[in-house]
């Protein structure tokens, strides 16, 4: 960083003692630096390359916009030089004039972020928003998961428990296929994963103690168990005083090749059934809510059905 006396000479010129002021306020493009002093751009940019050559502003990329900051850190000797020389001058018409043009630029920021909003509001989840995918979202959820037990019920590979297990104590994937269980255990080592186990056996004849989970999971396994009630009561067994089943599954359809192309056993469910299931098991609080709909035939419905072991 140049001395004090080289900071002087850069604060004695006016444009560049204006564009420190209003950095010093908020970070800004080129544009809005323009549209603020009323100054060509070329002006504007001469006078930036002078101040970021003398490591007294930063700047960053945006797409082709680039923005503008003080750099950071500035040594506190040249940050107090600074406010001193921007108070200085602050009463100068030019300096007020700035002040009001940044107000006037900082809430038409806002405004297009508002008109941008309150087009889409109602529409959020129902049109493409850049990011925003339901598995970064899962990604995010996950997060909020405590470090209890777990047991995925008819896992397949268990990609959902693969994400739980970064945050769970333990989690038991239970799987009848062997090939399922042999990839799911192969990715589990691969990802470091100790506490991520898999077991071959059957959802309706679960191979693990009673009482040994918090949290039982029947995500799209159901429709292809014999025996559904049963399903459940196994959940219901193994679960501890006080946990949870959460039960993800389709809504009861008439696509009849989904047993030949998928192997289903049921076409679904309706409400009232899931909820049954989870009543007659002994689950208290029970929830059953639709949470997704394909928008392609044959229009799939997912339903999330929930309940809580009496504690």
């Amino acid at each position: 960083m140049n001395t004090s006396w080289d900071t002087l000479k850069l604060l004695a010129e006016p444009t560049r003692l204006r564009i420190l002021a209003l950095l010093l306020r908020e970070e800004l493009s080129v544009a809005e630096l323009q549209e603020i002093l009323d100054m060509a751009q070329s002006r504007i940019s001469s006078q930036l390359a002078l101040l970021r050559s003398a490591e007294l502003v930063a700047d960053r990329r945006d797409g082709k916009r680039a923005y503008y900051r003080l750099h950071n850190p500035l040594p506190p000797a040249t940050l107090a030089l600074l406010r001193s020389a921007t108070e200085a001058v602050s009463g100068q018409p030019e300096l007020a004039a700035d002040r009001a043009a940044l107000s006037r630029a900082l809430a038409r920021r806002r405004a297009h972020q508002e008109e941008y909003f309150n087009l889409i509001a109602g529409r959020l989840g129902k049109n493409y928003c850049p990011g925003r995918s339901w598995e970064a979202l899962g990604h995010l959820a996950l997060r909020l998961a405590p470090a209890i037990d777990i047991a995925d019920l008819g896992a397949g590979e268990g990609l959902v428990s693969q994400l739980l297990a970064r945050r769970a104590r333990q989690i038991w994937c239970i799987d009848s296929s062997p090939k399922m269980v042999e990839v799911g255990t192969a990715l589990a080592e691969k990802n470091g994963l100790a506490n991520l186990q898999y077991k071959l056996g059957d959802i309706e004849r679960v191979p693990l103690p009673d009482a040994s989970v918090d949290l039982a999971i029947l995500s799209q396994a159901l429709h292809h168990a014999r025996r559904p009630q049963q399903a459940v009561a196994e959940a219901f067994r193994i679960l501890r005083p006080g946990g949870q089943l959460l039960l993800l599954d389709l809504r009861e359809h008439d696509f009849e090749k989904a047993r030949e192309l998928y192997a289903d056993v049921w076409l679904g469910f309706t409400v009232a059934a899931l909820h049954a299931f989870l009543e007659h098991a002994g689950f208290q609080g029970i929830e059953v809510v639709t949470v997704s709909r394909e928008a392609e035939a044959p229009h799939f419905e997912t339903l999330l059905a929930s309940g809580a072991k009496p504690a």
